[in-house]
């Protein structure tokens, strides 16, 4: 097995000139990239196959991932090159004012189904219906209070619906912060006749809803164990957890299939929580299929990673991503989170299956097709926060049904879709080990040996800042100080007294804020990231924990929770770390090549007017937040982040030059999505304070 690269202190140079700072070009600038002119024709040649497998419609944007695939594409080319620049505002939706206080963000992505706008908004996640042309509310829905939703942590991290069809009939299918799962007739409004049972709380319909809290805790033994009744407006007892989500569900060849989430890892104390079971409706009738465990059970694959009987008290494992389905194959793709408490696992050592791994069920019934473990017992907030992106390649030749999962440490892990096997090989790499009291950490970690990660892991010395040579040796010199390694250093403890001021680890990918974008035609991968370097301590649960807040779940306090966080120094107020600090990659994945990135965002002022900097090139340093983006003909679009001026870029997607950029009445995040209304293309951003819907469209 491999050691992973710089897991150990880093030492100052001995002697030597440090070469002057270099920033990668792209590999190609103008012109088509070179060997994917016939694979792009040939599969273009294919696309209406395709868009039909993605269960999409021309001009349609039915999932919040814009398909099943979960591709953020669309052929809708209206809009081009040519007149990029001529788009104009159509309309403004405010999300703004849907819940008790003002919501500064919009997490949802809109779905166009059959000429509606459908999106969630605000703390209540209230459904609305909008007029695609104008911008007109055409209906909406407010569940009513619940304490279940009063409780939820999650309230206003709605992300958008599903969409299904029965006898022709168009439902909305979406679920609470509470954990209902209401269907809505998708023209009128009004829930589904003869879909669920009656919810016995004041206000709700009588019919269209299911109250999935029932089948998730049934057979749970801590919930078997419980003396009291259900409370169906309190839901799960606080002393066994809490449950909630925030990503739509997906509608998989007549299942409704529903993932979860639970409260944030770092804010967790104590080690009882429920389990982030996967669920399966019946689309029609809202009746209970099935339940995938995702801490298995005894007699399940699996049950043997999770020692010291952890299985039988701890939880979540949730799937709070958006899930990507191969309907073909009747597949649902799940992405899913570490276990309960971060940075800490030492109450339940092993590996934690099926926890921060990708698992492949069959829709119809919930049996595990296959799975793969992203990361072994998750001590790092590595949730996977990004959908599964379903695509077929051709690889050496040779078709290959795939599915590529992107994540937070720059990692992408590309599998046969039908058998689970890794496209190129993944390695187990010894990582470095747990100093902490009374924790336990896997030896190694799976790291793939291609393609290429989106930044390098850890600081290797060619990384170091090297303006001027007296910069590089500071540099050097604090690096010396800390042990610095790849994603899976773990953290040292409040109190540590050891030979390092800190571990810290290094790396850069994507989040739910900017997941990245797979275009079907020409299987390329677009991503935004950038290099971070994070420490922190872990500290004792009992000095955190708040036995008063209502969030607070489980009774055990853990030994050890999220601390303060850290991260490295900078140097003489610059980073430690050379440009680029902010970028924009395509990946062919048919090979697995980098062939391009650019930057985004413009080089903090701090850094352009250090005067080390003065005469050096920045004008590919990048800076500001990350970019959003989707593919929607022959140009990427992207925004700049939600810390970025407030614009929308125009790319071409193969080689990454900018064809256009106009001003947008705020910063971009979360998402945007296409569609073609009455034969013009509309372009909808998700901008924030206050969360709002932007429509862009060409002028008459």
């Amino acid at each position: 097995m491999k050691q992973w690269r710089s897991a150990q202190p880093v030492s100052a140079p001995r002697g030597g000139r440090s070469r002057p700072c270099g920033i990668r070009p792209a590999m190609h600038s103008r012109g088509v990239v070179p060997g994917l002119l016939l694979p792009a024709l040939l599969i273009a040649l294919a696309s209406p196959v395709i868009a039909q497998q993605r269960q999409n419609p021309h001009g349609e944007w039915r999932f919040q991932s814009a398909d099943a695939w979960g591709t953020r594409y669309s052929p809708v080319d209206q809009i081009n090159a040519d007149n990029f620049n001529d788009l104009e505002v159509a309309w403004v939706w405010h999300a703004d004012n849907f819940g008790p206080d003002v919501d500064q963000q919009m997490k949802s992505t809109s779905t166009y189904i059959d000429g509606i706008l459908y999106t969630v908004a605000g703390q209540r996640r209230t459904v609305a219906a909008i007029d695609p042309a104008t911008g007109e509310t055409l209906w909406t829905y407010r569940e009513p209070n619940t304490t279940r939703w009063e409780r939820s942590m999650r309230q206003n991290y709605g992300k958008g619906v599903a969409y299904g069809e029965i006898d022709g009939r168009g439902v909305i299918y979406y679920t609470s912060p509470a954990f209902f799962l209401h269907a809505i007739d998708a023209k009128t409004g009004r829930h589904l006749e003869g879909f669920g049972q009656p919810v016995p709380i004041d206000g709700f319909p009588e019919t269209g809803v299911v109250d999935m809290l029932v089948p998730l805790i049934d057979g749970w033994a801590p919930w078997e164990g419980f003396e009291d009744d259900y409370d169906p407006d309190y839901g799960i007892p606080r002393e066994l957890g809490y449950i909630t989500t925030s990503s739509p569900p997906i509608v998989v060849n007549g299942t409704v299939v529903v993932g979860n989430s639970a409260e944030q890892g770092y804010y967790q104390t104590r080690i009882e929580n429920v389990p982030g079971d996967i669920l399966g409706f019946d689309a029609r009738t809202g009746e209970f299929r099935w339940k995938f465990h995702v801490i298995p059970r005894p007699g399940e694959e699996g049950h043997e990673t999770w020692e010291n009987d952890a299985w039988k008290y701890t939880g979540d494992v949730s799937s709070w991503a958006p899930m990507s389905a191969d309907y073909e194959r009747g597949i649902v793709y799940i992405p899913t989170n570490p276990p309960t408490i971060d940075y800490f696992g030492g109450f339940r050592p092993g590996h934690n299956l099926f926890s921060t791994s990708v698992i492949a069920l069959d829709a119809a019934n919930g049996e595990r097709v296959w799975h793969y473990q992203i990361v072994h017992n998750d001590q790092w907030n590595y949730d996977l926060p990004n959908v599964p992106i379903v695509v077929d390649l051709t690889v050496d030749g040779d078709p290959v049904p795939a599915v590529v999962q992107t994540n937070k440490t720059g990692l992408i892990f590309a599998f046969n879709r039908e058998t689970g096997d890794p496209i190129w090989p993944i390695e187990e790499v010894s990582v470095t080990q747990t100093e902490v009291p009374g924790n336990w950490t896997a030896a190694t970690q799976p790291v793939p040996t291609w393609p290429e990660p989106m930044e390098p892991m850890g600081m290797p010395p060619e990384d170091v800042i090297d303006f001027t040579p007296e910069l590089r040796a500071e540099a050097m010199e604090i690096l010396s100080r800390y042990r610095v390694g790849g994603p899976f250093v773990p953290r040292l403890y409040e109190g540590y007294e050891g030979p390092v001021a800190e571990n810290i680890r290094c790396y850069g990918g994507l989040n739910i804020t900017h997941p990245a974008t797979l275009d079907p035609t020409t299987g390329i991968l677009y991503a935004s990231h950038r290099r971070g370097c994070s420490g922190g301590r872990v500290g004792p649960g009992a000095d955190t924990d708040d036995p008063d807040d209502p969030k607070t779940t489980g009774t055990t306090i853990a030994q050890w929770v999220a601390g303060a966080g850290g991260g490295l120094p900078r140097v003489q107020g610059l980073p430690i770390w050379k440009p680029p600090y902010n970028r924009l990659s395509a990946y062919d994945m048919n090979t697995g090549e980098r062939l391009w990135w650019i930057p985004v965002g413009e080089v903090a002022e701090a850094v352009r007017e250090h005067p080390s900097t003065q005469g050096i090139d920045l004008s590919r340093a990048g800076g500001g937040g990350l970019s959003i983006q989707m593919v929607a003909g022959d140009l990427l679009y992207a925004t700049e982040g939600s810390n970025g001026p407030p614009v929308l870029n125009a790319y071409d997607k193969m080689t990454g030059e900018q064809v256009g950029r106009v001003e947008m009445p705020g910063a971009g995040q979360y998402g945007m999505m296409t569609y073609s209304h009455e034969g013009r293309q509309h372009v909808v951003v998700q901008v924030g304070r206050p969360g709002r819907l932007v429509a862009l469209r060409l002028p008459e």
